[in-house]
């Protein structure tokens, strides 16, 4: 059994004093945020303490400073990245994670630093994991004396405990309770097909007509939060919006007492950390929206994912702490049962393009450092690719001057590398940085607003204006870009030019250069995919885009985000990356020589061009016709007597007669056919060779013996002669039977007698024989009697060999 916060302090301090490590649990709301730190100031003179969240930030802080009764910046401070509230005299400061880690890369010693507190450990965001790391690799190198206490309200503290003390002793956890009343759990399932927010809208009426208190409702994003607010728009009650994007006094609003009634329209901000006075209802869709990581894609998106159970206790405990609550549940109790128990780290599912480049800055790597979990090896191979193509390190995997630079700036590498290449156009960047590392400042359907970041920026620097532009998203985005420009410690100079925005945005996103493809609004990305836009968008008509927002589908992504860049600077940026490749390849029967400029998968541009005759096309040729055989070659008639009769005599005669078989040429056709085609560079140019003459060259000094030992032609009784066909095995003579009158003997071709194959008067098959004599004297008695009786006008001797 746990204790009160309060009462477990000793045990903690004990825990510090003795280990120098220790873990607090607690459930929500039991006030080990406020309570535990303020203690610790007995024993610590100055403490660090990191939480996940601006808001929270700032809201622990302020609690803390009240209990002293003291201003903001005094005993307890606050800084995040945009915000900074200490003075001299402050000993606690409550800051956001990536503080923390930027502190350690310029003073690894925390000079100063006597403790180190990681709260609401439990949601395991990316930073926290780093900060984590780093602090116990100074604790366990440099600074032996740095105390580190982890504190969280659902976490597997053994495995925690023993991950911390590394190889000594685990470190001790401290249990305790919280002054949480019951919360009463109510499950309310929508129906089938209703929509999330018009539900939300139902439960709250319902909540406010029947329950008492204020009511804190948890949707997923932004978008949810505003359809849900105009569904309340009639509600007697004063309804607060509450996000990261809302400005401090907004943030306020929502956190602070108020006169009446109040509904709390929150994302999970207010899960943690976060007191949200008044409420004793919670209404909770189940929903989240976190980063998710596609190595596929390279891009990071924020998705909407159902909520594990230990973040669903966390919200309904928001319910108990003026006294009983009820918490609405907006899914049903067996699909809350098949939940899981605790969020995946955040090291697991996101992009780690900033946490390796902050590894690098370290001087450490992934598995030199103590993670509670190790980051996938092959996120930690796409950042280290991406890095390299930003020029952030070199190709040995070391740090350049230039990854230095953006390891010192609080944005995501790819901005930081176009802020610190920026030179004299720094504001425009910035403003770009600010506009992607935030909301669009553009409100409306994603689909019916322009694409084009130039835009966005001259109504930012208020050049333009643009009626979807939001005042608070604009005036939000210009402070976040003036900070950015005072972090860089640089100027740019001149006036802002949103035409010099896609080359800028080239900087960050290299692979997302995309050229159009013929209809207006279809472009492919230089890594391979394709993407577009709507074709009436500004950008659809654009040779070469920078597609900095894609809605992250894999084969045919939208683009939200995009600016248009000049074809000079693609060829400028990318000069070192682009490489010329020539192919020769078929065009209908024509070889043509392609010429591309290829940017990875991009094709630039291409030439078409006439190929030099050259032993390549003679190649290709050649496998043309392997391909679709001697077919398509014009063999004459001359040409195939040639062949056919140099073939009857290799194969009866064998050598020096040469195979002129369909088979032997196209195995040896680069030999005999080969040097006959240099200048050729298309079929047609090989239809316009003799063959005949080449088919006598192959023949050679043999040709005056072929007509002598298999003649072309038969010279018969009547002075007639009459062509041999030589395409089978044995020559064949078709003739007229009359014709054969006087011919007693079989006509002999390379030592062997030829096939007679005797016709009718018709032309009609009558005999076939290779013994001409043996016929006379024997079946010609029969044929001539059938002949005669059907031809009577034609003569049908008794004996042939008379004429």
């Amino acid at each position: 059994m746990g204790l009160p916060v309060e009462v477990a302090i000793p045990d903690l301090e004990r825990a510090l004093a003795d280990h120098g490590q220790a873990i607090l649990t607690a459930p929500p709301g039991s006030g080990k945020t406020t309570v535990a730190p303020l203690r610790l100031l007995d024993t610590y003179s100055r403490i660090v303490m990191l939480e996940p969240r601006r808001v929270a930030t700032r809201a622990a802080a302020r609690w803390m400073a009240n209990t002293l009764g003291e201003e903001v910046g005094q005993t307890v401070g606050y800084v995040t990245r945009d915000d900074r509230r200490t003075g001299p005299a402050t000993r606690l400061e409550v800051v956001t994670e990536g503080i923390l880690t930027r502190r350690l890369q310029s003073d690894p010693l925390l000079t100063g630093v006597d403790l180190v507190i990681f709260d609401e450990f439990h949601e395991r965001n990316l930073q926290s994991d780093l900060g984590l790391a780093l602090t116990l690799d100074v604790r366990r190198s440099v600074r032996p004396d740095l105390a580190i206490l982890v504190m969280s309200a659902t976490l597997d503290a053994q495995r925690l405990s023993t991950h911390l003390a590394g190889s000594g002793n685990p470190a001790p956890v401290v249990e305790a309770e919280g002054l949480l009343h019951p919360v009463e759990v109510r499950w309310r399932p929508p129906s089938r097909g209703a929509r999330i927010e018009e539900h939300v809208a139902i439960t709250v009426r319902h909540a406010f007509a029947v329950d008492r208190g204020d009511i804190l409702v948890f949707l997923p994003g932004i978008g949810e939060i505003e359809r849900a607010r105009r569904a309340l728009g009639d509600l007697p009650a004063t309804v607060h919006r509450l996000h990261g994007s809302l400005s401090v006094d907004e943030q306020d609003a929502a956190l602070s007492p108020g006169t009446h009634r109040k509904v709390i329209l929150s994302t999970d901000i207010a899960e943690s950390s976060l007191t949200v006075e008044g409420v004793s209802v919670v209404i909770d869709d189940g929903r989240s929206r976190v980063p998710r990581y596609d190595p596929r894609t390279g891009m990071t998106r924020l998705t909407t994912v159902t909520i594990p159970r230990s973040s669903a206790d966390q919200r309904a405990g928001r319910a108990g702490r003026l006294g009983p609550g009820i918490a609405y549940r907006l899914w049903s109790k067996i699909e809350h049962a098949a939940r899981k128990a605790h969020a995946e780290p955040e090291l697991t599912q996101v992009d780690l393009g900033g946490f390796v480049l902050d590894l690098l800055a370290w001087g450490a790597t992934a598995g030199s450092l103590p993670f509670l979990d190790p980051p996938p090896p092959r996120s930690v191979d796409e950042a280290m690719t991406l890095l390299a193509s930003l020029g952030a390190i070199d190709d040995g995997g070391v740090l350049t001057d230039l990854g230095r630079t953006m390891s010192n700036l609080p944005v995501h590498p790819r901005l930081g590398a176009m802020l610190a290449g920026a030179g004299d156009h720094l504001e425009l960047a910035a403003i770009l940085a600010a506009i992607l590392e935030d909301r669009d400042p553009f409100r409306g359907p994603p689909h019916e607003l322009p694409i084009d970041l130039a835009l966005r920026a001259s109504v930012v620097a208020g050049i333009g204006r643009h009626p979807a532009a939001d005042d608070r998203g604009l005036d939000r985005i210009r402070r976040d870009a003036a900070d950015l420009v005072r972090r860089t410690g640089m100027h740019g100079s001149g006036p802002i030019d949103p035409g010099e925005s896609g080359r800028l945005l080239a900087m960050a996103y290299p692979d997302r250069l995309a050229i159009r493809r013929g209809t207006p609004g279809r472009f492919q990305l230089r890594t391979g995919p394709t993407a577009f836009c709507d074709a009436g968008d500004v950008l659809a008509t654009e040779a070469f885009l920078i597609a900095a927002d894609l809605d992250g589908k894999r084969r045919d992504s939208r683009i939200r985000l995009a600016a248009a860049i000049d074809p000079a600077d693609v060829a400028d940026r990318f000069a070192s990356e682009v490489s010329t490749e020539t192919r020769l390849e078929w065009s209908g029967d024509r070889l043509v020589l392609t010429r591309e400029r290829r940017l990875g998968g991009l094709v630039l541009d291409s030439s078409v061009d006439r190929p030099p005759p050259d032993e390549r096309t003679v190649d290709a040729l050649l496998d043309r016709i392997r391909t679709e055989g001697l077919d398509r070659l014009p063999w004459s008639d001359r040409a195939i007597d040639l062949r056919t009769r140099s073939t009857l005599l290799h194969r009866k005669l064998g050598e020096p007669w040469p195979d002129l078989s369909d088979a032997h040429l196209t195995e040896t056709l680069d030999v005999w056919l080969g040097p006959h085609l240099v200048g050729a560079t298309s079929l047609e140019d090989v239809r316009r060779l003799d063959f005949s003459r080449l088919v006598a060259g192959l023949i050679g000094h043999l040709m005056p013996d072929l007509d002598l030992l298999a003649p072309a032609a038969i010279e018969l009784p009547t002075g007639r002669r009459r062509r041999l066909d030589y395409s089978g095995d044995v020559p064949v003579l078709s003739v007229r039977v009359q014709e054969l009158f006087g011919l007693t003997t079989t006509p002999v071709v390379a030592g062997e007698p030829i096939v007679i194959e005797m016709l009718s008067p018709a032309g009609r098959p009558v005999q076939v024989t290779r013994d001409l004599e043996g016929f006379w004297t024997g079946t010609w008695h029969d044929v001539r009697k059938d002949m005669a009786g059907r031809y009577p006008k034609h003569a049908w001797p008794a004996d042939p060999s008379d004429r």
